[in-house]
């Protein structure tokens, strides 16, 4: 299986406006992401996608390959989509750029879901939860799934609601979503054409398209989740683990 992992990179973010180049490590937050993609057992190319001139201009002075890609891109998917036309690829990987202290095993195994499971269009990882007090946070999703593996739901609300508890009942049924995505190059190219569905926009996550649609999603299940950056509070966070190191 030849699998491409792409890194989509806009520069704007509401939280934290151009994070993806930051540099108080001394490499810019994009590029973490990327070398971390590069120290994947199972990867045989690892692209950026972005919409910015300035990204790829960053992205030149480290070696990496990118590509521009259209502004008006309604999710990262459709951005991926458009860089992986002309690429040959089995699996398309969708990691995110600001997620610099993702495990490399976890982008094998998010691929692997694929090779294992050929019935299944797309992949995820989910986790338990460390921090208890997130199973209620809508900022973070919820993943309930079957007893094969395959995702049932993504919700920012609680699930599953345990009713004799009036919410949350024992914490380690609860999984929360870690966003990253392996496709089917068929299925990413099918799914980006469809209309957006009726869960996806109440709830704002675009996996949901997939699964009204009716296909199959797996979820394999990590251990540990990874931090990503949304804020200012986390970068500067990740910079000092960084520099500690």
């Amino acid at each position: 299986m030849n699998i491409v992992v792409v890194i989509p990179a806009r520069y704007e973010s509401t939280r934290l406006p151009g994070k993806v180049l930051a540099k108080d490590t001394g490499k810019f937050l994009v590029q973490h992401t990327y070398e971390r993609a590069l120290s994947a057992s199972s990867v045989s190319k690892v692209i950026i996608a972005t919409d910015s001139m300035e990204v790829m201009k960053a992205c030149n002075t480290f070696g990496a390959e990118c590509i521009m890609t259209n502004k008006d891109h309604q999710s990262g998917t459709d951005r991926i989509a458009e860089a992986v036309t002309n690429i040959d690829a089995d699996i398309i990987i969708n990691l995110q750029a600001d997620e610099p202290e993702i495990d490399p095993a976890c982008i094998d195994q998010v691929g692997k879901l694929l090779i294992d499971n050929p019935d299944a269009e797309m992949a995820t990882l989910i986790a338990p939860f460390e921090d208890e007090s997130q199973i209620t946070d809508p900022n973070v999703v919820k993943c309930i799934t079957d007893n094969n593996g395959r995702a049932i739901y993504f919700s920012r609300s609680v699930i599953p609601y345990d009713r004799n508890a009036g919410g949350v009942g024992d914490a380690s049924l609860y999984y929360r979503h870690l966003g990253m995505y392996a496709y089917r190059r068929d299925f990413l190219m099918t799914i980006t054409t469809r209309k957006q569905t009726a869960l996806e926009l109440s709830e704002k996550l675009e996996q949901l398209r997939a699964i009204e649609y009716g296909y199959s999603i797996m979820a394999g299940v990590v251990k540990h989740c990874w931090e990503g950056i949304d804020t200012p509070a986390q970068y500067k966070r990740f910079v000092e683990r960084t520099l500690k190191d």
